[in-house]
């Protein structure tokens, strides 16, 4: 039997993962739409502004 693992996706601003039963929130840059930017509940709530790592975006 081979073992799976899961791999939670990271925050873009604190580099935190991200749990599956979080209120956290992903979507694609609104600039380029290349990556998605993933905030985790607490970089939401102190809304903590967001760099795009593909095109160097900022946003809130």
């Amino acid at each position: 039997m081979s073992s799976s693992q899961i791999t939670l996706p990271i925050c873009t601003w604190c580099h935190r993962s991200v749990a599956p039963d979080e209120r956290a929130v992903s979507f694609p840059c609104p600039s380029c739409g290349k990556a998605t930017i993933w905030r985790c509940e607490k970089c939401r709530e102190l809304a903590r502004n967001y760099i795009c790592p593909s095109c160097g975006f900022e946003g809130p």
